[in-house]
């Protein structure tokens, strides 16, 4: 029988008033009865004088105790030497610690592994820290059934999801953290001297930041625009398509107008703003030659809704049709001439101000393919709605499942010449199209991740008439763009309604308008952002800290590969060369002349800030992020490159770069600080770096080898026993459910979700590095206990590991996570993994049988 918890059944300062009677109810009064009768009588002056005096005298006492213990535990600073699993967990301090950590958090705790001796810190960080811990907790759980509640059921409770979001976690928390420096930094009108920051342009740039978050923010100029940006850019695209004369100014060819015409004008034009349509094109390592040679992907396009599974709904089907319908009504090419509506509205400019953002763009040439007749009477927006819906349906049958296109590395690399794709897709001029993007490197070879879709791609554009095609891409560009208009436009309510409808959102929930702003402005110039966040932010210590924790875990994990009953020798030896060679990235770009500095002088370059043109400004920050994408197609791969931002409150392993990279934005409680006790750090922080790590080795990571080329470089008797357990992982999460909002249940697809399944395993290689650690730790004063907390320190640490996923999902959005997204819900997460790892069990003493602690032979262990 496991050890049940000290009062599981009930809180530490108990309630005399709600004890039962019991058999003796009519025998003397009970202690409570006397106080009862003593609180109804009347209290004459003189007792309510004493009472007086006996409370200041209690007050007087508590002050002095407090004093006298904090003298204590200074005089005991340095905890005595030992093995700290002989060690105590905490001791409450007399009254003082007491009273105040019982009174607001009166919650039954785990038995601890030892009875209590060391002092506990007293700071007031401490308090505060284990206060919010504290808080965190739903004790009335049992941790060895639902431990993902147990640590994180008091922060759910306390943090309802806002009406504008589907979800609400830790992470969100933390993202909001890091958005108010940034808007104090977007809001101050303090410029710093080039002489205070390491770069001499950074005035500049960061007057250009507030600029642009300057034009988000005047929601009047955004309402007296209306739909009109919107119209403008539809219009330019309908011409292109229809073949009409459209003249675009580009940089690059010394002001050349050039005339451009047909569906490849139109989806080149679309493309090189950042707006998907029929495909897209990447530019990333080729992993099966030379990961570090740029060379061209293509991809199946992101779809209007979700998933491909969406399609098959009835009720989103109609949904998104009317979405569709309410745009195409809007940006009809009925309405009236947008250059003329400008000139209406604005005072008489400089030509140069109509001209949209800078594209290098090359002659385009004719395009004759799709100079299909028109029919006699146009479709009305419903009838177009209607088909546009049919035709993207069929996109999203031909495309990719997301299982193969996310976990089949070998199945979606197809290299091929690039006249291949002509052949294929003979609809599109893809010589022409190129020329768009790269002046001065034309592709030979692409590398294509489902050639299938090519080929059917063609056939669904020769069944369907080209005013389908044109109104499909129309709202391509219309669901993407609509959000930087105005709020009062159709067009935004339009996309905003299907949002709340995909998300769970509140009808008319609306963000505050600054926290949409900093979103768009990190998403236009988040390098530039994050040079002044990390000022701010990430202070001195945090990376060498943060790379002790990475690199501690890297040691344990190359330590473990030969004791793998499922690993020969020659692939642990592979595998800890591989590991060797990752490169770790911490914080912030660093060298003043490579990513950082460069990042920074694009940005100043090329994106063009108006003061007061929103719309005008994010197109031309997508037209940079596209422009800088196709510069780099030829070159050798920059290894100082980062793909998130520093502010980011995330982490990434990067297959064909090998790399983990580490933002100072999740670098921040409560994931980390630099003055947390170990166990804290390694539980949460820990837990994302070895994730991160294992990604190198899960079931696509380990298709690429010590080179990052992908290759089978194991053996064949350990790739099959990987394979063994990673099926294990894809039953075992596969039989988790989520609630649909309906009274039904929606399974998990574990085979979509094994690669960051395996990557939540490696939390067992955290604890391993802490524990490899903690005698010199110990040595430091770096696991000094906190008050309040009657745990282990390896409770602890499974504690800090699991509040962090604490998370609360509307049904809408969990069912939209659970088609689309690669990790499992926040739930599952922690009990899905701490299901795998006895030292949990161990360390909170599970029965067997337990939930979390089931037999070996039903455990999915590969580390």
């Amino acid at each position: 029988m496991r050890s049940q918890p000290v009062a599981e059944s009930a809180p530490l300062l108990r309630d005399p008033d709600a004890e039962d009677a019991g058999p003796n109810a009519d025998a003397q009064p009970s202690f409570a009865e006397r106080i009862t009768s003593v609180i109804q009588e009347p209290l004459t002056p003189l007792t309510q004088v004493l009472l007086i005096v006996a409370l200041i005298l209690l007050l007087l006492s508590s002050i002095f105790i407090g004093l006298f213990a904090g003298a204590q535990h200074k005089l005991n600073l340095r905890p005595n030497e030992g093995d700290h699993d002989e060690k105590p967990t905490v001791t409450v301090t007399a009254t003082t610690t007491s009273v105040s950590t019982s009174t607001a958090f009166p919650a039954p705790m785990p038995v601890p592994t030892n009875p209590p001796m060391d002092g506990a810190c007293l700071t007031a960080d401490c308090v505060v820290l284990s206060a919010s811990i504290l808080s965190s907790l739903d004790t009335t759980q049992d941790p060895c059934e639902n431990f993902y509640d147990y640590a994180t059921g008091g922060w759910t409770k306390s943090h309802p999801i806002p009406a504008d979001k589907g979800r609400y976690g830790q992470f969100n928390v933390l993202a909001q953290e890091n958005q108010q420096v940034i808007q104090q930094i977007l809001e101050s009108d303090f410029i710093p001297a080039p002489s205070s920051l390491a770069y001499p342009y950074d005035k500049q740039i960061l007057k250009k930041l507030r600029s642009l978050y300057a034009s988000c923010m005047d929601e009047k100029r955004l309402d007296l625009l209306g739909e009109e940006p919107l119209l403008h850019f539809v219009q330019t695209t309908r011409d292109l398509f229809r073949g009409e004369s459209t003249e675009i100014e580009v940089a690059g060819d010394d002001g050349d107008k050039k005339k451009r015409k047909g569906l490849t004008a139109a989806i080149a034009f679309l493309h090189s703003r950042g707006i998907e349509a029929l495909f897209s094109f990447d530019v990333d390592g080729d992993s099966g030659v030379d990961p570090n040679a740029m060379t061209l992907w293509f991809y199946q396009p992101g779809l209007g809704l979700p998933s491909k599974e969406y399609y098959d709904d009835a009720a989103i089907r109609k949904i998104y049709q009317d979405v569709i319908e309410r745009l195409l009504a809007t940006l009809s090419d009925e309405v009236e001439d947008v250059t003329e509506k400008r000139a209406n509205v604005f005072v008489q400019q400089d030509a140069s101000e109509h001209v949209w953002p800078p594209w290098p763009w090359p002659p385009w040439g004719d395009d004759d393919n799709d100079k299909s007749p028109k029919p006699d009477k146009p479709l009305t927006p419903h009838e177009l709605a209607k088909k546009v819906l049919k035709f993207e349906s069929q996109i999203a049958k031909a495309s990719l499942d997301l299982t193969k296109l996310f976990g089949d590395p070998f199945g979606t690399y197809n290299p091929m010449p690039i006249w291949n794709l002509t052949d294929a897709l003979p609809q599109v001029d893809f010589l022409d199209y190129f020329s768009t993007f790269t002046p001065r490197v034309f592709p030979e070879r692409v590398i294509v991740t489902y050639p299938a879709y090519l080929h059917s791609l063609s056939k669904i554009l020769n069944e369907t008439s080209s005013d389908v095609i044109e109104a499909y891409l129309i709202t391509r560009a219309a669901l993407t763009l609509a959000p930087n208009l105005g709020l009062n436009t159709e067009a935004w309510k339009a996309e905003r309604s299907l949002q709340e409808t995909l998300q769970g959102i509140k009808k008319g929930a609306v963000s505050d308008r600054s926290e949409t702003c900093i979103d768009k402005t990190e998403a236009a110039l988040g390098f530039a952002v994050g040079r002044y966040f990390v000022n701010e932010t990430f202070s001195g210590g945090s990376k060498e800290k943060g790379t002790k924790v990475i690199t501690d875990i890297v040691r344990t994990f190359k330590a473990s590969l030969d004791k793998l009953e499922w690993m020969d020798h020659k692939s642990a030896v592979a595998a800890a060369e591989k590991a060797d060679n990752i490169r770790v990235k911490v914080g912030f770009p660093l060298s003043p002349d490579t990513n950082q500095a460069r990042s920074i002088a694009n940005y100043y370059n090329l994106v063009k800030i108006n003061d007061d043109d929103f719309f005008k400004n994010m197109i031309s920050a997508a037209v940079s992020d596209v422009y800088k994408k196709w510069q780099n197609l030829g070159k050798r791969r920059d290894l100082e490159t980062w793909e998130m931002f520093p502010s980011t409150v995330n982490a990434y392993f990067n297959p064909p770069a090998n790399e983990i990279v580490f933002p100072a934005g999740i670098l921040r409680p409560p994931f980390f600080s630099k003055d947390w006790p170990a166990y804290l750090s390694y539980g949460s922080f820990g837990h994302i770096a070895a994730h991160e790590l294992t990604h190198a080795f899960d079931s696509a990571g380990r298709l690429y080898n010590q080179d990052a080329k992908l290759e089978e470089w194991w053996t064949n008797a350990t790739s099959e026993g990987f394979n063994v357990r990673q099926k294990c992982i894809a039953d075992q999460y596969s039989s988790y459910t989520i609630d649909d909002g309906k009274g039904g249940i929606v399974h998990l697809n574990g085979n979509l979700t094994s690669g960051e399944n395996i990557g939540d395993s490696g939390l067992i290689q955290a604890y391993r590095a802490w524990k490899t650690q903690y005698h010199a730790s110990y040595q430091k004063g770096d696991e000094y206990l906190l008050p309040g907390l009657n745990y282990t320190r390896e409770q602890m640490f499974f504690l800090s590991f699991a509040r962090v996923w604490a998370t609360n999902t509307n049904p809408q959005t969990a069912v939209r996570l659970v088609r689309v997204d690669p990790h499992s819900p926040g739930k599952w997460r922690v009990d899905g993994t701490l299901y795998n790892i006895p030292e949990f069990a161990e360390a909170f003493k599970c029965a067997k049988g337990a939930k979390l602690n089931p037999p070996p032979e039903k455990r999915c262990m590969l580390w």
